[in-house]
């Protein structure tokens, strides 16, 4: 099956959601999604994993993630020790405000980690602690709703984002799992993610794997949760997104430029994952 589109029901003048120490079970997970929204996912107690973009990390307590929009995820809570954990989620434009002439970039802290293609904050103990104080406090404007609480939620979340801008990326190896499955898994996400667009496929894949296309197919779907063409498929239609909201270019260019020859299959994809037509989707991000 192909990334799902999670569905939210936002006030479109207060673009915000949060799911505060929500209990993740394995059978009440989402499937593979991706969705426009920024994330950020901290992680109060219980162990997993989480597959992002292309990679598998540990979820442990005291973890952070952030996962920009248009980027595709899942997770994988323990069965024996599920994971307990808030989401937050935001669209940009709630925060967006004029420079204020001292070179700070509100979304700094999202876009270190889409560049480095790491999505996990190894925290401090003080940081951690602001964290969990700015979660709490978003929590209680929540329930109390008191005179203009949508402000303090707002001032709460770009405290937050702010803390973890001037925090340094502590990026350390055994946090990204590269132990996690065969290195010529890992060589085939890579491979998919520099190129999805000329990327070949699953015979070709596994050939280069230099193991058959059934047991490529079948470790990919374990350890990614994903068949090889959805994958695929989900990586073109990020790039598709990106192209729509960036370029002036017609649909049928902007699909054909991403790998999809036709575009009835284009058109299905795309609003299976964004609810939207290519067309409608560039008028709302625009």
């Amino acid at each position: 099956m192909l990334p799902i589109r999670k569905p939210f029901f936002l006030d479109p003048i207060f673009p915000f959601e949060m799911v505060y120490k929500g209990l993740r079970y394995s059978e009440s997970e989402l499937p593979d999604h991706l969705h426009d929204l920024y994330e950020v996912v901290y992680v109060h107690k219980g162990k997993g994993m989480f597959f992002i973009d292309d990679a598998l990390y540990e979820k442990k307590q005291g973890d952070l993630f952030l996962i920009p929009g248009n980027t595709v995820h899942r997770a994988f809570p323990s069965a024996n020790d599920p994971i307990v954990s808030t989401a937050i989620f935001f669209a940009p434009t709630l925060l967006q405000a004029d420079s204020l002439g001292d070179g700070y970039e509100l979304f700094r802290c999202f876009e270190i980690a889409r560049k480095k293609k790491h999505y996990q904050i190894n925290l401090s103990k003080q940081v951690r602690l602001a964290i969990e104080t700015a979660i709490n406090a978003m929590k209680r404007e929540i329930n109390a709703k008191d005179y203009g609480y949508r402000h303090a939620l707002r001032l709460h979340l770009q405290h937050m984002l702010l803390v973890l801008s001037r925090h340094p990326f502590h990026i350390e190896t055994s946090s990204n799992l590269k132990g996690i499955g065969p290195q010529w898994l890992r060589n085939a996400l890579q491979d998919i993610d520099c190129d999805p667009i000329g990327c070949s496929g699953l015979s070709e894949l596994s050939g280069k794997a230099c193991v058959s296309p059934s047991h490529f197919a079948r470790v990919f779907k374990q350890l990614t949760g994903m068949h090889v063409t959805d994958y695929v498929n989900a990586k073109r239609l990020a790039r598709a997104k990106d192209l729509l909201q960036s370029t002036d270019d017609n649909v049928e260019t902007i699909a054909l430029a991403c790998g999809f020859q036709g575009m009835r299959h284009f058109y299905q994809i795309f609003k299976k994952l964004t609810g939207l037509t290519p067309r409608a989707y560039r008028l709302q991000m625009k």
